[in-house]
């Protein structure tokens, strides 16, 4: 949980007093008004956590801190600090500006158009200068300087990058040298625990040679978080991963209902994916998970107050333009799932992310991930089964029930890793 925050914070975008929002990959505080905007921008552009109202990963919660203590607004606000751009009209937002439009126009600049952020020189091979700049990542994250880090990812630097020479990525690097802060900033730009150097080892193996167990601990955590953060919002906890279980699969309330035809053949076509699709699958709903907790929360702290108005609704995710037409349509339609729907989808994830990582063999049917969701839509009944480990936690299936728990952390990659003992 959150220390409570100085009165000498002020939201990063506005300066307004007070900020109780951050967002995580950013390395910022913000205040409600704000966070409003982040939200509408979707994850991929701002990760946000309730500074209060939202369990944090100690560790998580201190790398933030660390970042905003040590001026990483500054990073997305450089051009800003020129007093040239006092004179060309170039100004932040300030706590008096309207919502929409002043502070969104501001905050989309800043963190989707980068618009701020100081720029290298063009040069005519840009793979060459991400590639510079990945190594300059690899060799700084020894250190505990969590801002240069977060500028070297800001201009392009690749938090899982293979060093050809070193054989190993920034996260091995960061392991061995017991920075877990340097660990958490880099996971949440999207280094997997689960890579491998070139003798095999992951940053895992190497905060345990080095006798950094919390930070092994920590990463082994990180590498199921996505199944972990699917399995807390339907029951509330997450699996013991110290005792090597890795995975809980919660069960339905109806399950002892055979399961409907439906339902079978929606698993079949799970089943039937390929790794690449099930992994956009899972990390789709992992976003609509974050999406339906983040809502909760929000709503939960505004009061009813006038900033819960239609302008600041976001009702379905948020386009990411790296993803296909079909994608974002799918994406989206994930918000039209009742809470018993939803929650059907999530516990087929789950089951199928364990038959995965256990190696069990695939079926080569072609189904795609929309045929999916049109089946699992139209379910009236599910029971999922897990005969190797059962280890459940009942859901009701009642429409109505309140399946929103509190949020977690971002989504990762990491469905179909190794397993991390």
């Amino acid at each position: 949980m959150s220390k409570r925050l100085r009165s000498s914070e002020v939201c990063a975008d506005c300066s307004g007093p007070d900020p109780s929002w951050a967002s995580v990959n950013r390395g910022t505080f913000i205040c409600d008004e704000c966070c409003s905007v982040h939200r509408s921008l979707g994850r991929h552009i701002s990760q946000v956590r309730h500074l209060k109202h939202t369990p944090w990963p100690p560790t998580l919660l201190q790398m933030v801190e660390t970042l905003y203590n040590n001026g990483a607004n500054s990073i997305w606000e450089h051009s800003l600090l020129d007093p040239a751009s006092i004179m060309s009209g170039r100004r932040k937002a300030n706590p008096q500006d309207k919502v929409h439009p002043n502070k969104a126009e501001f905050i989309r600049a800043k963190y989707q158009m980068l618009a701020f952020v100081h720029r290298l020189p063009c040069r005519d091979d840009d793979s060459v200068t991400a590639k510079d700049l990945s190594k300059q990542l690899h060799s700084s994250v020894r250190t505990g300087n969590l801002e240069t880090c977060l500028r070297l990812l800001s201009l392009g630097a690749q938090a899982n990058f293979f060093h050809p020479e070193k054989g190993n990525t920034p996260l091995h690097v960061a392991s061995k040298a017991g920075q877990i802060l340097q660990a958490e900033l880099l996971a949440v730009y999207g280094a997997d625990p689960g890579t491998q150097d070139s003798s095999g080892k992951t940053p895992v193996d190497y905060a345990r040679q080095g006798g950094h167990h919390e930070l092994a601990e920590r990463l082994v955590e990180i590498q199921y978080e996505l199944t972990d953060r699917l399995a807390f919002y339907l029951c509330g906890r997450k699996p013991d991963h110290k005792n090597g279980q890795h995975f809980i699969i919660p069960q339905m309330a109806d399950s002892s209902l055979d399961l409907s035809e439906l339902a079978k053949a929606a698993k079949k076509k799970l089943q039937s994916l390929s790794n690449h699709l099930f992994e956009e699958l899972a990390m789709d709903v992992y976003d609509e998970v974050d999406r339906r907790e983040t809502d909760a929360v929000w709503l939960a702290t505004q009061n009813h107050s006038t900033l819960v108005t239609e302008t600041t609704v976001v009702p379905f995710l948020p386009v990411n333009p790296e993803y296909s037409s079909t994608r974002n349509q799918g994406r989206q339609k994930l918000a039209r799932f009742n809470a018993h729907e939803f929650a059907t989808l999530v516990i087929d994830i789950l089951s199928d992310a364990k038959r995965r990582q256990q190696g069990s063999p695939l079926s080569s049917s072609k189904d795609n991930v929309e045929l999916i969701l049109k089946t699992v839509s139209n379910q009236h009944s599910v029971e999922s089964q897990d005969n190797d480990q059962p280890d459940y936690d009942s859901v009701a299936s009642d429409e109505d029930t309140d399946l929103e728990a509190t949020a977690s952390k971002a989504n990762r990659q990491k469905l179909l890793g190794k397993d991390a003992n």
